[in-house]
């Protein structure tokens, strides 16, 4: 009788899981989505690059709920951001691609083992990915974009005032885009390693399982 009621309690735990993972996507993306709007330039940048912290929800649900949440929340967020786009969907493709490839390579690391070290490993590996990605994204699929509101002479223009060096497109995305992603992506590490802990409870809905 113990063994039948405790398999009735596995069976119903998975679409209660499931019911509250997927309303924690849903605020999670929204919470996303209204973090890309809280953006601002950074010293030693281009005016026209900015930086947020919308993929910081993301790896929260990557490491709560597990990868695939985790890139769901990556999706809605930037499905969302489509209705206001300017960019007819490219930006907020390449947002995706490198937002997705962050959360799913540290959610699948720290999935295998759920300790902190694992989550900082995890991290580090997710946005060094997010940042190696972002090369032959913005050179295929962003850039060529830009182009279309700005000459890319005077991107390069912007790029050289900082440093003369950067005289190719390759050139200005190897040493200002991935160096820039990566730092973002570490901001996000960083921030997540802070509040997880208080969030994780939450969004699982442990603290329901206390108290008898």
């Amino acid at each position: 009788m113990n063994n039948e009621n405790n398999n009735k309690v596995r069976r119903q735990r998975p679409a209660w899981g499931g019911v509250r993972y997927m309303t924690a996507t849903g605020m999670l993306s929204a919470i996303a989505f209204i973090l890309m709007f809280l953006d601002f330039s950074v010293p030693l940048m281009p005016s026209f690059i900015k930086l947020d912290v919308s993929e910081l929800p993301a790896l929260i649900g990557a490491f709560a709920m597990g990868p695939s949440y985790g890139v769901m929340i990556c999706l809605v967020k930037n499905l969302l951001h489509l209705f206001i786009s300017n960019t007819g969907g490219v930006g907020e493709l390449s947002n995706f691609i490198l937002g997705a490839c962050f959360v799913f390579t540290a959610g699948i690391i720290y999935s295998r083992k759920k300790t902190k070290k694992r989550a900082v490993i995890g991290a580090f590996c997710g946005a060094l990915v997010m940042a190696l990605i972002s090369i032959p994204s913005n050179y295929f699929i962003v850039y060529p974009v830009y182009e279309n509101f700005m000459p890319l002479d005077a991107m390069l223009s912007m790029y050289q005032a900082i440093n003369p060096k950067a005289d190719s497109l390759l050139k200005c995305l190897i040493m200002f885009n991935a160096p820039f992603t990566f730092v973002k992506g570490m901001i996000c590490v960083l921030i997540t390693l802070l509040v997880y802990k208080r969030l994780s409870p939450v969004i699982k809905g442990t603290r329901l399982n206390t108290g008898g």
